[in-house]
C-alpha cells in the first residue's frame, strides 16, 4: 500500500504505513519536514490514528481525540457560531473567538491566516488519516503564532490493497438532537488515486438557543508518476448557516440554569453564518541523486457575518464599527523546499508566502424604522480594505554525530505587513501600515542509548504577531491602526525522554519552560472597541508525560498528564469593567494565565472481548481562571465516559456499530471559559450525562 501525504509537512512516502499505531517509533514530520522516527526527534509529538479519531467518536470536533496528548487543551464551548478553544502549553488559551497561538494544517493548507489566527470548523474528522501534533520549540520553524503545530492528513490511497472502489455510509444520532452522517468513495489503480467525503452534522444543542448545521465537503487526488514529480490536489468546503450564539453565562446564571442562554442573546439574535471554499496542490519530485523538491500552492475564500449583542446605545458613538460583523476573505500561498541529501548531513532550503485580502464591513444590529427592531442589518458603520502578507526564508539541517548523537538545527526569518484602507471615514480615518520582522533559531539534540531509547534538549525562539483585530483601534481613541503594538517574542526551552521497549510498551517525558516578552492584552474596553498593548511578560514552566502499555492482545491501557504553571512575571495594569478607557486595576505578577488548566489527566483502557470492544475513559482537569485579574475561576472536574463497539459482516458488507456515554456519572461541568469577557459572562457549561450511537457500513 503507498500513502499520498501533503507534500507541505512531509514527502510522499509509504514507510509510515508500516508502523504499528501501537508503537511509541511512529514516523513524524512536523518537527524536521522530513520522515524521522520519533525517538530521532528532538521534540514532543503525537501521532493519532485513522482509528482513533474515529472509533467511537462523533467526528465533529478535534476535542473528541486529541484530548489524550498532554499539554495540548482543546475545550468545546458548545457553541458552533465560535470555534474550539484550542491551547498548547498555554499559548493561544486566552484568545477570545478563533484559534491563535497554534498553527493548523490541513493536507499542507495552513487554516492559520498570516496575521496568526485560525479556524478548524472544515477539518473532515470522517475522512482523517493521521493527526500530527507537535508541541515546543520546533514549533517556532512554522513561523507567526506557533506556540504549537496541528497538522492533519486526509486519506487517500492507491494500489492493490485500497481496492479498485470503496464505498462508506456512516452516521451517529445522540442527545440533544445531535447528528452526523456521512459518505466517503475512494479508489483509483496507481498510480493514481482519489477520495471523496461529504458529511453533514447538525444539533439543537445542549443550551438554549445553540442550534447549529455545518456540511463539509472533501475531494482529494493524486498522481505519483506525472512528468513533474508526484501530485495531489484538494479541494475543500463548509457551509454553517445561521449558527445560533448562546454567549456565555454569568456565574449567577450559571448556577441558575446552565442551560439557559444570556437575555441579551435572544434579545439581539446573536448568530454566525461561516463559509468557505479553498483549493490546493502539492508537488514533489527528485531533482538528481542527492536533490528533491517539495512545492505547494493554495488559494480559498472565506465569508462571516456574525451578529453580536452590543446595545443600541452603545452604537450611538460617531466611530462605533456597529453591532454586525461582515467580511470577505480571499487568500494563498506558496510553499517550496529543496533538499540535499549528504553522507553526513540532510539540509533543507525553503521559502513561503501568504496573501490574505479582507473586505470587512460593519453594520448596526438594529433597524429603527417603520418600527424598532433589533438583531437585524442595520445602517452601514464600517468599511475597509485590509490586507496581510507574510514572507519567510527557512533553512534546517539534521546531521549524526557518530553513533549516538544526532544534531537538528534550523532557522527562520519572517517578515509580516498589515496594510488597513479605510473607505467609511465619517468617523475618523482608520487607516494604517505595521510591519514586523523576526528571525528565530532552533536547535536540538538527541543522544540514542538504546534502540529502544533516546533522550533530548532543544531550544526555540518565536513570535506572535498582533491579529487584524487587535490592530484596529488605538487606546487613545485616536483613528489608525494601533502602530505601537509590538509582537510577543518567547524563548522556549525542553528537555524529554521517550522509550519503546516492546511494540507493547512505550513511555514519553518532557520538562520545559517558556518566557515571553511584550504579551498583548487588553488595555481598554470602551464603545463596543476593545484595544490592545504590550503589557506583560509571561513564564510558562511544566512536565508532560505519556504511557502506553499493551498487557495483553485483548488489553491494552493508555495514560498522559500535564502540569503547567502559566503566570504573569511582570505586573500591569487592565480594566475592571467596560466601559474602561484608562486601566487602573494592577495585574500583580504571579497571576495564573486565563483559560490554562495547571493540570490535565487522561486514562484509557480498551478490552477487545470476541462479542465486542469495551472502552472506559476517565478525563481530568483543574479550575480555570477566568481573567487576567484572578477575580473567579470554572471548577476543575473529573468525568468517566463508556464506548461499547462491535464489528461484523452482512455477507460481503463489514459494519462498526457502536455506543457510548459521556460523563456517566452525570457531573456538572464548565466545558470552557471566555476569558477577560467584559461583561462578566464568563461561563460556558458543558452537558451533563449524554448518549451516542453510531454505525459505519463498509461496501
Amino acid at each position: 500500500m503507498r500513502r499520498l501525504i501533503p507534500l507541505l509537512l512531509l514527502p510522499l512516502s509509504p514507510v509510515h504505513a508500516q508502523q504499528s499505531s501501537q508503537t511509541l517509533d511512529r514516523v513524524v514530520i512536523t518537527a524536521t519536514r522530513t520522515e524521522r522516527a520519533q525517538l530521532d526527534v528532538p521534540a514532543s509529538t503525537d501521532v493519532i490514528e485513522r482509528d482513533e479519531v474515529r472509533d467511537t467518536n462523533l467526528r465533529v470536533n478535534l476535542s473528541e481525540s486529541l484530548v489524550r496528548v498532554p499539554g495540548l487543551v482543546i475545550l468545546n464551548r458548545q457553541n458552533y457560531a465560535q470555534d474550539l478553544q484550542i491551547s498548547m502549553r498555554g499559548f493561544g488559551a486566552r484568545s477570545t473567538f478563533g484559534v491563535r497561538g497554534v498553527r493548523l494544517y490541513v493536507d499542507g493548507i495552513p487554516a492559520t491566516m498570516p496575521d496568526g489566527q485560525g479556524q478548524v470548523s472544515h477539518f473532515a474528522l470522517n475522512a482523517v488519516d493521521r493527526i500530527e501534533v507537535l508541541r515546543g520549540p520546533f514549533s517556532a520553524l512554522y513561523g507567526n503564532s506557533s506556540g504549537g503545530v496541528i497538522a492533519m492528513t486526509t486519506r487517500l490511497e492507491s494500489g492493490a490493497n485500497a481496492g479498485p472502489n470503496e464505498f462508506e455510509v456512516s452516521g451517529a444520532a445522540g442527545s440533544y438532537g445531535t447528528w452526523r452522517g456521512g459518505v466517503n468513495l475512494s479508489g483509483g489503480a496507481a498510480p493514481y488515486a482519489y477520495a471523496i467525503d461529504a458529511s453533514r452534522f447538525s444539533t439543537d444543542g445542549y443550551r438554549h438557543y445553540s442550534q447549529a448545521t455545518r456540511d463539509v465537503v472533501n475531494l482529494r487526488a493524486a498522481a505519483l508518476d506525472t512528468p513533474l514529480g508526484r501530485l495531489r490536489v484538494t479541494f475543500n468546503a463548509v457551509d454553517i448557516p445561521q449558527a445560533e450564539d448562546p454567549l456565555g453565562l454569568t456565574r449567577a446564571q450559571w448556577q441558575d440554569n446552565p442551560r439557559q442562554a444570556s437575555p441579551q442573546a435572544l434579545q439581539f439574535r446573536t448568530r454566525k453564518s461561516t463559509e468557505q471554499q479553498q483549493l490546493g496542490a502539492q508537488l514533489a519530485g527528485d531533482l538528481t541523486t542527492r536533490w528533491s523538491y517539495q512545492a505547494g500552492a493554495w488559494t480559498g475564500r472565506r465569508g462571516v457575518t456574525q451578529f453580536q449583542a452590543i446595545p443600541v446605545a452603545v452604537q450611538a458613538s460617531p466611530n462605533h464599527p456597529g453591532g454586525v460583523i461582515d467580511f470577505d476573505r480571499t487568500y494563498g500561498g506558496v510553499d517550496a523546499r529543496a533538499q540535499l541529501a549528504l553522507a553526513f548531513a540532510v539540509l533543507t532550503l525553503g521559502a513561503n508566502f501568504e496573501r490574505l485580502g479582507e473586505d470587512r464591513r460593519g453594520y448596526e444590529n438594529f433597524t429603527l424604522l417603520p418600527a424598532p427592531v433589533l438583531g437585524t442589518l442595520g445602517k452601514l458603520r464600517r468599511d475597509e480594505r485590509n490586507v496581510v502578507e507574510a514572507r519567510d526564508l527557512y533553512a534546517q539541517a539534521e546531521s549524526k554525530l557518530g553513533g549516538l548523537w544526532q544534531l537538528h538545527a534550523g532557522v527562520r526569518a519572517s517578515q509580516v505587513e498589515f496594510r488597513g484602507d479605510d473607505r467609511f471615514i465619517s468617523n475618523g480615518d482608520d487607516s494604517g501600515r505595521a510591519r514586523y520582522d523576526a528571525i528565530n533559531p532552533t536547535v536540538g539534540i538527541v543522544a540514542r542509548p538504546s534502540a529502544a531509547s533516546s533522550v533530548y534538549a532543544s531550544y526555540g525562539r518565536g513570535f506572535e504577531t498582533p491579529t487584524l483585530n487587535e490592530l484596529a483601534y488605538r487606546p487613545d481613541g485616536s483613528a489608525g491602526f494601533n502602530t505601537a503594538l509590538e509582537p510577543a517574542r518567547s524563548n522556549n526551552f525542553e528537555v524529554g525522554a521517550k522509550a519503546a521497549w516492546s511494540r507493547a510498551l512505550h513511555g514519553t517525558v518532557a520538562v520545559f519552560t517558556s518566557r515571553t516578552e511584550n504579551d498583548i492584552v487588553v488595555r481598554t474596553n470602551a464603545g463596543g472597541r476593545s484595544t490592545f498593548a504590550n503589557a506583560a511578560a509571561t513564564r510558562r514552566r511544566g512536565v508532560e508525560a505519556s504511557v502506553g502499555w499493551e498487557l495483553a492482545p485483548v488489553l491494552s491501557m493508555y495514560a498522559s498528564m500535564a502540569a503547567i504553571r502559566a503566570e504573569f512575571s511582570e505586573p500591569f495594569f487592565t480594566c475592571a469593567a467596560a466601559p474602561c478607557t484608562t486601566p487602573t486595576v494592577r495585574v500583580p505578577d504571579g497571576n495564573r494565565l486565563p483559560g490554562v488548566p495547571s493540570y490535565t489527566a487522561y486514562l484509557e483502557t480498551k478490552y477487545r472481548s470476541p462479542v465486542a470492544d469495551v472502552t472506559l475513559e476517565w478525563r481530568a482537569q483543574s479550575k480555570l481562571s477566568v481573567d487576567d485579574r484572578n477575580t473567579d475561576a470554572a471548577p476543575g472536574y473529573a468525568v468517566f465516559n463508556l464506548a461499547i463497539a462491535r464489528t461484523f459482516a452482512v455477507g460481503p458488507t463489514a459494519l462498526r456499530a457502536f455506543v457510548r456515554l459521556d460523563n456517566v456519572l452525570d457531573n456538572r461541568v464548565i466545558g470552557s471559559v471566555i476569558v477577560n469577557e467584559s461583561n462578566s459572562r464568563f461561563f460556558e457549561p458543558a452537558p451533563g450525562r449524554t448518549w451516542l450511537a453510531g454505525l459505519d457500513v463498509k461496501f
